[in-house]
């Protein structure tokens, strides 16, 4: 496909997907490559523009993550953020060091001289730092463009090769113009063109589907969220009735689940759709299981086995050599792959067994959720379905503190129902990125009728969110968690007991297991 690139070469920063986000919003493709990525790898891929992240290390330590030195000899513009930028420091001359005081949160960019990258932004800056080393003296060749109260060079260029680099973190929110920034970058400097969008990575997704698959036959693991779905439609779109979607059900799935996910795919969409009813299977497989990661690759084993099977099942008409999954970009930095640390194991990306029959097929895996649902409305999927809140892999086993068992799946199915009927009534569903129950592990005392009741805690969660990544717990109406309070307690028998989980991401993650 003809369209410009831009490449991210990561150091291990949690938020090296949230560049390619923001380089794609301008309408440029990004994609992420390793450091150890070697630069004639690079050149391969034609880029118009590079960008080094940030990361956790400091560039003068034994050990720390570098990259292939003939990278700064391609003659492609590149910039460099917080580590980035130090590392292209050290490696061309400059002076990095550890701060005497490091700096973490807003600070005043104040500007010296605007040039291109700085183009339009003018002499002051609130932009968000998170470093504790610095920049003493830049590379020959390279002026200082910016400083900051803690950052002698927070903005260096050199501007005959088209290098830059900037201490602070243009493509989080709290960086005042980040965004105008890396446009500046974009498309004054590198040149690039905004030809990236839904429609184009559809029509990309698809014709790589049909390279992957060729004449063969896939199934698709369908949940009925809308990773899933958005894959299932993608793929259907490539392969035809070639495609088989296989939705099991788990027995973890929210209330109303299974018949909804019928309906949509066999009546509406018209995919054909096995539904294997496997509730016992999966609670045999986490009896006695307590410890959440344990969990996780019970279920993602599990789930593989049953595709498997039904793959066989399948193969009766043709071979079946791939499976379709709607593993998304959180799925998989959460899970460790690459240089990130491992946060959680997703079923479908750390929780997979080491052999499988089945080759993946994932054309999410590099898209963040609001993108995803930006290909599904382009795909004309329903938007009850596109804007459906989240649901993790391992469904209400993950929602559930300690093992799972039948009588604590109907706890937290009917409270999880409740927490979603009240926020859809009160107008706050689409406003929020998930809002779901959690049963605690934890019995309480409580007054119900006159006596004594002595019955499990539910805590409720909401967050906003944009990607994921971060989130902050939602400060809905006091009246609002009143109801839910109130009917989940009224309406659940085993619950005497309802709190509201406050906390952000990071240090929290969204859900509790």
């Amino acid at each position: 496909m003809d369209r410009d690139l831009v490449v991210i070469v990561d150091f291990g920063a949690q938020y090296a997907q949230l560049i390619a986000r923001r380089v794609r919003e301008a309408g440029v493709f990004s994609e992420i490559l390793p450091a150890a990525t070697r630069a004639q790898e690079v050149l391969a891929r034609h880029p118009r523009g590079i960008i080094l992240s940030g990361g956790p290390a400091s560039v003068y330590e034994e050990g720390a993550p570098t990259l292939d030195p003939e990278l700064w000899a391609l003659g492609v513009p590149m910039l460099g953020i917080c580590y980035g930028m130090q590392l292209m420091a050290h490696h061309l001359g400059g002076r990095v060091a550890r701060g005497e005081r490091r700096e973490f949160g807003r600070a005043c960019l104040e500007v010296a001289r605007e040039d291109l990258l700085l183009a339009g932004i003018g002499t002051s800056l609130e932009v968000w730092m998170s470093h504790g080393d610095l920049i003493l003296e830049p590379p020959p060749g390279f002026e200082v463009l910016a400083r900051s109260g803690n950052a002698p060079v927070a903005v260096m260029a050199d501007l005959a090769r088209h290098l830059y680099g900037v201490q602070f973190h243009p493509e989080v929110v709290h960086t005042a113009r980040g965004k105008d920034i890396l446009a500046n970058f974009l498309f004054r400097i590198c040149g690039c063109r905004p030809g990236w969008n839904a429609a184009s990575f559809i029509d990309e997704a698809v014709g790589e589907i049909r390279a992957q698959v060729g004449d063969g036959r896939a199934v698709c693991a369908l949940s009925g969220g809308v990773d899933s779905s958005v894959a299932a439609a993608l793929t259907h779109r490539a392969v035809g009735d070639r495609l088989t979607c296989v939705f099991v059900d788990t027995g973890l799935l929210r209330e109303g689940e299974p018949e909804q996910v019928e309906a949509t795919f066999s009546g509406t969409f018209g995919i054909p759709l096995i539904h294997v009813r496997a509730a016992d299977r999966f609670l045999d497989a986490l009896a006695g299981v307590t410890d959440p990661e344990a969990k996780r690759r019970k279920v993602g084993e599990l789930f593989i086995r049953i595709f498997e099977e039904e793959a066989t099942r399948v193969g009766q008409l043709g071979r079946v050599d791939f499976l379709v999954q709607g593993t998304v970009y959180p799925d998989v930095i959460e899970s460790g792959t690459g240089t990130a640390a491992t946060i959680k194991t997703h079923h479908n990306v750390g929780g997979l067994p080491a052999r499988m029959a089945l080759k993946l097929v994932e054309p999410l895996r590099w898209l963040f959720k609001d993108e995803v649902r930006a290909v599904g409305e382009a795909l004309g999927l329903p938007s009850q379905l596109v804007w459906r809140h989240p649901f993790p892999g391992p469904g209400l086993a993950v929602r559930i503190i300690g093992e799972v068992t039948p009588e604590k799946l109907a706890v937290v199915r009917a409270a999880d129902a409740i927490v979603g009927e009240e926020v859809q009534r009160a107008g706050w569903y689409r406003r929020l990125w998930q809002a779901f129950a959690v049963l605690c592990d934890t019995r309480t005392v409580g007054v119900l009728g006159d006596a004594r009741a002595y019955g499990y805690t539910v805590a409720v969660r909401a967050v906003i969110s944009d990607d994921a990544m971060t989130a902050d717990w939602a400060r809905l109406p006091c009246e609002v968690l009143e109801r839910i309070s109130s009917r989940i307690v009224n309406e659940v028998p085993a619950v005497n007991r309802v709190v509201y989980d406050i906390t952000s991401k990071p240090p929290a993650t969204i859900e509790w297991e």
